[in-house]
């Protein structure tokens, strides 16, 4: 079976040279083959790694990747996304947010100040206020997005959880009936064994019977 899987692993390798990352809230391992089998290299790659692509193997679903450090790989490829973590995003924007809040704060002073100075500073203070009512779009627009990424986050922590939870049922599922097919095997056995030695007994007996006399 291994050499089965083998042969359709080669025939489902495609040329990738994207950048993936590793999902939100998630840790996965990285090991030496496109499949749960092969030994574990990294027992645990964190949410946001940036992972170089090298070939994908669809039919296992697996992608072969390189880390940072340069170790290869395969990971499942259901758990690579192609944007850095929902909250690298979030980091990223609140750290954007931060700055243009002090931006703004410092425009808005600016702008006070030239409103009260003399009138050949109203072009420049025109100009301020154009660019402050710009900064205040962006920030309006960054704060949408900061929450829009923090319901992405809890909507996908929620779908790994419940995705993690239907693949251990399948698990365990898979492992029922796996038991049931070895123990009917082993019933269809026994039951074969037993006919067979009730027929040796049957044909024991017969021959020992005495043989009637053609004289009697």
């Amino acid at each position: 079976m291994r050499l089965v899987l083998l042969l359709g692993l080669f025939a489902a390798f495609t040329a990738n040279a994207a950048t993936l990352y590793v999902s939100d809230q998630l840790t996965i391992p990285l090991r030496r083959g496109p499949s749960n089998e092969y030994k574990i290299i990294n027992a645990g790659l964190p949410s946001g790694t940036a992972l170089e692509v090298l070939q994908t193997n669809e039919e296992a679903g697996f992608t072969q990747v390189r880390t940072p450090n340069g170790v290869e790989g395969w990971v499942p490829s259901q758990y690579l996304e192609s944007e850095p973590a929902a909250r690298d995003r979030l980091a990223v924007a609140t750290k954007r947010v931060t700055a243009l809040e002090t931006e703004l704060k410092t425009l808005r002073s600016t702008v006070q100040e030239q409103r009260s100075a003399r009138s050949e500073a109203e072009g420049k203070s025109t100009d301020l206020g154009k660019q402050t009512e710009k900064l205040q779009n962006e920030l309006n627009e960054l704060r949408r997005v900061s929450a829009s990424a923090i319901n992405n986050y809890e909507e996908n922590k929620q779908l790994k959880t419940e995705n993690q939870s239907l693949q251990s049922q399948v698990s365990q599922l898979s492992t029922r009936v796996r038991d049931l097919e070895r123990n009917t095997m082993l019933r269809w056995l026994l039951t074969g064994g037993g006919l067979v030695l009730v027929g040796l007994a049957l044909g024991a007996w017969i021959k020992s019977r005495p043989k009637r006399s053609n004289w009697a």
